[in-house]
């Protein structure tokens, strides 16, 4: 397996779990009308719903750092790194990534694991309300997420490994993007002729290009 290959089926087993745990939101959405339903029609509110919407948001927020980190879709807070050749870029972030990312998330899994596995002995219950939902399998998420992000954080290492070497940043897995949505409303639309269509996808796919060169440095090289 070639180092493409790797990075790619990293790639992919973030993007999965991250997927799989966006339909907690589907979820989450019906528990919210329901309460809300329930509450100001029924005036019979439930108790637990705080503990349970907080549970899903939560899991669904730790399961999707892996798969954010998979399509560079965290916020950078540099202006400048935008400006840096890849080399320089990748030379940073193999900084950043050995001495503040692998300890913390390293940190994160350690400590998860030891926090979840005390939850699961006990059978541990939210105290926050009377007769709270169990938690345990919620905390169960906090070491899955950390592996989670250890292994795309390994992927991200090898990309700026690479980097340094060739210069060019290693492609990623591609996944749905605005434009792919542009393209399909714009397609379905009868209100649009067909040369409006083309010129306005290509303007989206420019854009698009230029924010991935200014996030990547794939301009500089």
């Amino acid at each position: 397996m070639n180092a493409q290959r790797l990075l790619h089926t990293i790639d992919g087993i973030s993007t999965f779990a991250g997927k799989a745990a966006a339909w907690l939101i589907m979820g989450l959405m019906t528990l919210v009308c329901v309460e809300v339903f329930k509450r100001y029609i029924m005036n019979m509110p439930t108790a637990w719903i705080f503990d349970a919407s907080n549970m899903m948001y939560g899991s669904l927020f730790m399961l999707c750092g892996a798969y954010t980190l998979a399509q560079n879709g965290h916020v950078r807070g540099d202006f400048l790194y935008s400006s840096m050749r890849p080399r320089t870029q990748a030379a940073l972030d193999l900084v950043l990534y050995i001495v503040f990312f692998l300890p913390g998330i390293a940190a994160l899994a350690y400590a998860g694991w030891d926090y979840a596995g005390d939850s699961w002995r006990i059978r541990e219950h939210s105290n926050v309300t009377a007769d709270g939902p169990p938690v345990y399998h919620f905390k169960a998420m906090i070491p899955l997420a950390g592996a989670l992000l250890l292994l795309q954080g390994a992927a991200e290492i090898m990309r700026a490994i690479i980097c340094l070497r060739t210069g060019v940043w290693p492609s990623r897995l591609k996944d749905v993007s605005e434009i792919d949505v542009v393209e399909e409303q714009l397609a379905a639309s009868e209100h649009v002729d067909e040369e409006t269509r083309r010129n306005a996808i290509a303007h989206a796919q420019d854009t698009e290009e230029a924010a991935r060169q200014r996030g990547m440095g794939d301009s500089i090289r």
